[in-house]
């Protein structure tokens, strides 16, 4: 039997399971023995994080050339327009090369838990919400290509990989799922 576990990664907890600083990682919530993340979530950002112990299904949700969507929320300082989205789509040009979103839309703030620190507020600078969805995963991906139009990211959460969501998954929560093998966990809930 395959598992993949859903996780909802609170904001500065490390993607694995040790950390010789004494940071919060995957062990102070998740007590499944042989699990490994597929893929990252960066210690400054939060939400969806899928784990498993199929080495195949691993790779079918983390590795390039799957083209796997994701879709994160970013709250960015400045006003988000379609102006910004359609240039995310057009592509923007990174310091390790070109980089497009698959969708991008303004959107209202979601409602989700309130970030532990909250995010600095500033008087003088609006801030608000974008939607973008990305099939890549290069480090801080999403954070640069907000940057590059001219949207820096003060919180990233992701909403959902493939057509795993975080629905109604409290922060810190996991939700488990068995199968006979890989491909058939891949076809249920990751296919699009």
């Amino acid at each position: 039997m395959s598992k993949l576990i859903l996780f909802n990664k609170p904001f500065h907890v490390l993607s694995q399971f040790t950390d010789e600083a004494g940071r919060q990682t995957l062990a102070d919530f998740i007590k499944i023995k042989s699990v490994y993340p597929a893929g990252r979530l960066d210690y400054d950002s939060e939400g969806l994080l899928l784990l498993t112990d199929d080495g195949q299904l691993q790779s079918l949700i983390s590795h390039p050339t799957h083209k796997l969507n994701k879709t994160y929320w970013a709250q960015v300082e400045g006003q988000v327009d379609s102006a910004h989205c359609q240039q995310l789509k057009s592509g923007v040009q990174l310091k390790d090369g070109p980089a497009c979103a698959v969708s991008c839309k303004p959107i209202q703030p979601p409602k989700i838990w309130s970030r532990v620190p909250p995010i600095r507020e500033r008087k003088t600078v609006t801030d608000s919400w974008l939607e973008l969805t990305i099939n890549e995963g290069r480090n801080r991906q999403v954070r640069r290509m907000t940057a590059a139009v001219g949207l820096p990211t003060l919180r990233l959460v992701r909403s959902r990989i493939g057509n795993l969501s975080l629905n109604q998954l409290s922060l810190g929560e996991i939700k488990q799922f068995q199968a006979r093998n890989a491909n058939e966990l891949y076809n249920q809930f990751l296919k699009e």
